[in-house]
């Protein structure tokens, strides 16, 4: 029987479709679901990890003492199936381009993705020029200098993860990838001393390596909202804490704190509430982010 050119492509699409599936039920899982843990204060949260996806956790929880609610992933450096991704806002000619979290976790093909980076201006709008305030290193190429001022989260060959002052990353060798934030809130499994007297509340966005350096925590913290009211930078270390980590660093928050997930049905939202200028539920354009990809 001689095939006509529309049912070819009505074969091949039902077959790619077919692929696409079979990828989405295998990698994600199946048992996952959305939801909550409440707890009374932030120094009593222990997670309670669901599995999100192969070498990934999930952790969705809030506190009542201090209305917060927040977001977590756990992932497993050493996991066959993840890796890391760093990247700048999209590209041109003439520089960075802002875009949305979700917007990189989509166009990346990523698992999840979370901002990191300050930069210098803000907007709801994608495709705008905007300049990274801080180092990025992508498989291996500097794609944004360091800030003398900040810290950075870097991400070794060997599949190992740590946190240092972005002015000392004096080589890129053994360095796949490494991205900036602002301070490291977290260290040796003690909140640093910026964050004892700090009490500005905000949304909030983080990441936390355990002592091993094995297991990567991303953190986000709804703020500006009646029933979450934001964290203190001391608050965020102590949630990082008692995740799992170590060290900890605080990412560029506010309006600009997003974490993006690819849900088992495909489609890629913000697990949290992104509120830009005001505008609860909308999400800002930022410049570097970084993100979780499975293999």
């Amino acid at each position: 029987m001689k095939l006509t050119k529309r049912t070819s492509q009505i074969i091949l699409r039902g077959f790619l479709f077919s692929l696409i599936f079979f990828f989405c039920v295998n990698i994600f899982s199946e048992s996952w679901q959305e939801s909550s843990v409440t707890f009374r204060t932030v120094e009593s949260v222990r997670p309670v990890w669901q599995s999100f996806a192969n070498g990934v956790g999930y952790f969705h929880g809030k506190t009542t003492q201090t209305q917060l609610e927040f977001w977590a992933l756990m992932i497993d450096l050493k996991a066959p199936d993840t890796r890391i991704v760093t990247r700048t806002g999209n590209t041109n000619a003439g520089g960075n381009l802002s875009m949305r979290v979700s917007s990189f976790v989509r166009d990346n093909n990523l698992a999840a993705g979370i901002n990191a980076v300050p930069f210098d201006i803000v907007t709801a709008q994608e495709g705008q020029p905007v300049k990274n305030m801080g180092i990025v290193i992508s498989e291996g190429r500097t794609l944004s200098g360091a800030n003398p001022y900040y810290d950075a989260i870097i991400f070794y060959e060997d599949g190992a993860a740590a946190i240092c002052r972005q002015t000392e990353i004096s080589s890129i060798e053994n360095i796949e990838n490494a991205i900036g934030g602002f301070h490291q809130i977290l260290a040796d499994g003690q909140p640093a001393q910026r964050t004892l007297n700090s009490a500005d509340r905000h949304p909030r966005s983080a990441a936390g390596v355990s002592a091993n350096g094995r297991y990567l925590y991303l953190l986000v913290i709804d703020g500006r909202r009646s029933d979450s009211i934001g964290a203190t930078e001391g608050e965020t270390a102590t949630l990082l804490r008692n995740l799992g980590c170590a060290s900890g660093i605080n990412f560029d928050g506010g309006g600009s704190s997003a974490l993006a997930l690819r849900y088992p049905d495909g489609s890629v939202k913000t697990a949290n509430q992104p509120v830009h200028n005001g505008f609860p539920g909308r999400e800002r354009a930022v410049a570097g982010c970084l993100g979780i990809a499975l293999r």
